[in-house]
Parts: C-alpha cells; sequence; structure tokens
C-alpha cells in the first residue's frame, strides 16, 4: 500500500519547516519506506502502519503547541499486484521517453 501523508499545523505562520522537519523525522524512524516531496510524503505500508506513524505525528506536533492540525491522507492499495512507489514513477517515465 502507497499513502501520500500532507500533515499541516494551522496558524502557526507562514514557514512550516520546523514542523515538516518534526513530521519527516518521525516517518524516518518509522522504518517505513519513504519520499519526501515538496507538498508532503509518500510512505508504503500496510494501513496499521501508516495510521500508526500519522498518529505519532499528531502527537509529536500537539507537543510542539499546535492548537490544530490538519492531515491529508491519500492511499493506493493495488490487490491484483505489488505495487511500489519506485515501480510507480519508473513505469511512467518509461512511457514518457
Amino acid at each position: 500500500m502507497i499513502a501520500e501523508l500532507t500533515i499541516v499545523p494551522i496558524g502557526e505562520g507562514t514557514s512550516l519547516s520546523d514542523y515538516v522537519a518534526e513530521v519527516t523525522r518521525i516517518i524516518d524512524k518509522s522504518g517505513l519506506k519513504n519520499e519526501l516531496h515538496s507538498m508532503g510524503t509518500n510512505v508504503e505500508g500496510d494501513l496499521d502502519e501508516i495510521i500508526a506513524v500519522v498518529k505519532q505525528c499528531h502527537q509529536a506536533l500537539k507537543e510542539m503547541d499546535c492548537k490544530r492540525i490538519s492531515t491529508l491522507i491519500k492511499i493506493d492499495e493495488r490487490l491484483d499486484k505489488a505495487s511500489s512507489m519506485k515501480n510507480k514513477v519508473k513505469v511512467v517515465v518509461e512511457k514518457s521517453r
């Protein structure tokens, strides 16, 4: 399963890099394969693992005194064959050449 996570503290100003860095550390420590990009993070794992890491991220932001947190989770689950972040990009790049 691949999930795209966007976790944003609301009302914390225009520069959110300290919060993003903390969330990124938590995702990296989770051991799940992940890729940070300009608008979020892609994560590979099963649903329980992904939800657990989102909960950890929320807890960390609460501890940073965030009063409101908005989270967007987009999930892609292939049931007919294995899928990975790397392979999804590879297929598109090959087809675009």
